[in-house]
């Protein structure tokens, strides 16, 4: 019984997770760019094209539907190139694994550096999170999958976020960026700690630690305590020699000069 219970929900987990054609949105820097700006402790965060990946935007009101960790040459070295796998992540099918930066270099991506980490600390992340490569995540509750079936289910806009955390738990840890979460708690790092207000002025204001599971790949963008990194900004980005077909400043004469725009036409 149990193993035809993770048998189907395995095969769900596939199904729910397999890229759809035609709807993956543009990477807004080059793979080079990318490539450079990685950092190990990094987040990167990924806006999926899954059934997955739409229920989680979704329900948590956010472009981002998944959350990889930059481990940087921990597992293979600089010479294997594009190949080398730098990063870790949970995924809901396949668990927790190595993969390469190609997987996403393609993709919309953001990368969520935190702020303040020594290399002590992100190696102490970076071994918690290779010790668990190849732990697989229970299915065998298929309602827990099922409900991603219907990625826009039509629930008040504050409840959307809390339908992510119904159910067992497996599914949901893998879906949530809970693994990721759980390295930074390793080292005490904050990602969006629960806010206490005291009861009496003059006391300072608390923070708590939220559980892993609560956490989904939005909270480390929106988190005071990471900085977004845009590699086309990282660069030495200059606006002036970018050229939009249509501009008149774009517009060069055949002897090389610039041509003057065209004047406006008086009402």
């Amino acid at each position: 019984m149990w193993q035809m219970l993770e048998f189907l929900g395995h095969r769900l987990s596939v199904y729910l997770s397999h890229p759809r054609d035609g709807l993956a949105p543009r990477a807004t820097s080059s793979a080079d760019k990318l490539h450079q700006c990685l950092l190990p402790g990094d987040v990167l965060l990924v806006e999926g094209t899954s059934r997955i990946s739409t229920a989680i935007k979704y329900l948590t009101q956010s472009t981002w539907s998944h959350a990889a960790f930059c481990i940087g040459h921990a597992l293979d070295g600089p010479e294997q190139g594009a190949r080398a796998r730098v990063l870790i992540e949970a995924d809901v099918s396949a668990g927790v694994r190595a993969v390469s930066l190609g997987r996403y270099e393609a993709c919309h991506t953001r990368i969520c550096r935190p702020v303040g980490l020594a290399p002590t600390e992100v190696k102490v992340m970076t071994d918690f999170l290779v010790a668990r490569l190849g732990q697989q995540y229970d299915h065998k509750n298929i309602l827990d999958l099922a409900r991603f079936l219907f990625p826009t289910p039509p629930v008040p806009s504050h409840w959307r976020r809390h339908m992510l955390h119904l159910g067992s738990g497996d599914p949901t840890r893998a879906i949530c960026s809970s693994l990721i979460a759980e390295a930074f708690q390793t080292v005490a790092y904050p990602i969006l700690p629960r806010e206490v207000q005291p009861e009496h002025s003059g006391f300072p204001v608390r923070l708590f630690r939220r559980h892993p599971s609560l956490f989904t790949p939005r909270d480390f963008d929106v988190s005071p305590y990471f900085r977004v990194i845009k590699p086309m900004l990282e660069a030495g980005y200059v606006y002036r020699r970018i050229v939009c077909m249509g501009d008149p400043e774009a517009a060069v004469a055949p002897s090389g000069e610039h041509a003057s725009a065209p004047a406006g036409r008086g009402d």
